[in-house]
């Protein structure tokens, strides 16, 4: 009899509701149970989960850890996949162990390094790995002396946060005065300089930004699965210009990312992104992760998931490749259920939506226009189209 996996994930992001979809529909077709966590009772991921948890608010790092091993020894997880707080748990990952759960997650010393922008791009640059230009700032003088620079040399500027994810706190800085043109339409990343130099003169504490050029298209985001021994089973990298996706082996991409997952032990699933600094690819930002956009290697053959699960678990995988690399598609989104019913603080279980697509026990899967789906599989919400 096959064992049944039980995998937690812990407060994610939404597009997760995709990478539990394909560990059910594994291969193998290995029973698994999902437990989700979120802060959010209105999260999809909590009710495409088997069972579910609302997560304690206001815990520290450390209390969170004890948070997590007790789910974990009271749940009986096998697979613990942690975003929040990941390089916390990611170093007690000898007590996970000792209560039967596995981290899919890469060790804390390598998350550290990529929690910081700056720290990154000197940390790869040694190893030979470009990267753009960049500026850290705390102050006006030092924004504007930045923007200044760069604009010199024909560039224009923008900045983030040094330490963030998911392009939270971007801007591409402009000169243009603001005016009823940046009322018009959908907001844009565009911030008049003037009115940035004025926040900041305003507040009360310091930021802590990067300021460097707008890199521009195509965005390159390599996925990667790396086993614990440090060898990258898989590296495919997903293509962005515009609304145009599509996937890519092109070295220029994957040598980079591989050397970077390899050199900083980054196991199991890691996205490491690019962009074009002039007429090369420079690293844009590494993420210590699974990608938001990792499930559409489906349209490749790949389901990514179940092979980060296979490794965690001590199975080998063999290399991961391919078995088609397909047209180029698009990203449409869609309806996504939630609970029907509220989901109870610390530990109490309730049923997931029935009937519905990404409630529990029910396999969802990304097909293109034109391809024909796994038999057993419907076609998902957010699904890529051809283009």
């Amino acid at each position: 009899m096959v064992s049944r996996v039980r995998v937690w994930l812990n407060r994610t992001y939404a597009e997760n509701v995709f990478f539990m979809d394909q560990l059910r529909s594994n291969p193998h077709a290995r029973p698994v149970d999902i437990h989700a966590t979120h802060g959010d009772a209105d999260s999809p991921v909590l009710a495409a989960a088997d069972t579910a948890d609302l997560e304690p608010e206001g815990l520290s790092p450390a209390a969170y850890v004890e948070y997590a091993l007790d789910q974990c020894a009271k749940r009986g997880i096998d697979v613990f996949v942690p975003r929040l707080h990941q390089a916390a748990i990611a170093a007690h990952r000898e007590e996970f162990a000792a209560v039967g759960t596995a981290l899919l997650a890469p060790p804390a010393e390598a998350i550290e390094v990529f929690e910081d922008k700056v720290t990154a791009y000197e940390a790869v640059q040694a190893y030979g790995v470009p990267v753009p230009p960049w500026f850290r700032v705390t102050s006006v003088d030092e924004l504007v002396a930045a923007v200044e620079e760069l604009e010199a040399g024909g560039h224009k500027a923008c900045f983030k946060p040094a330490a963030g994810a998911g392009g939270v706190g971007f801007r591409v800085v402009t000169r243009a005065p603001f005016s009823l043109a940046h009322l018009n339409g959908f907001p844009s990343p565009y911030v008049p300089l003037d009115l940035v130099v004025e926040a900041l003169r305003a507040a009360d504490e310091q930021v802590d930004w990067l300021v460097m050029p707008r890199l521009e298209q195509p965005e390159v985001s390599v996925d990667c699965l790396t086993g614990p021994d440090g060898r990258v089973r898989m590296a495919v990298g997903r293509t962005k210009n515009g609304r145009r996706r599509g996937f890519s082996l092109n070295p220029a991409w994957i040598e980079p990312a591989r050397l970077i997952a390899e050199t900083f032990g980054l196991h199991y699933l890691t996205n490491i992104q690019f962009r074009m600094y002039g007429n090369k690819p420079v690293l844009m930002d590494v993420n210590t992760r699974p990608a938001g956009g990792l499930h559409q290697l489906a349209l490749c053959g790949i389901n990514a998931p179940w092979a980060a699960v296979q490794l965690a678990l001590g199975e080998e995988t063999g290399d991961v490749m391919p078995g088609r690399l397909g047209q180029d598609y698009t990203v449409v989104s869609g309806p996504r259920a939630v609970r029907s019913v509220s989901v109870p603080h610390q530990g109490m279980d309730v049923p997931a939506a029935v009937g519905v697509p990404g409630a529990a026990g029910v396999a969802v899967v990304e097909v293109p226009v034109g391809a024909v789906a796994p038999a057993g599989c419907k076609p998902a919400t957010d699904r890529p189209l051809a283009v």
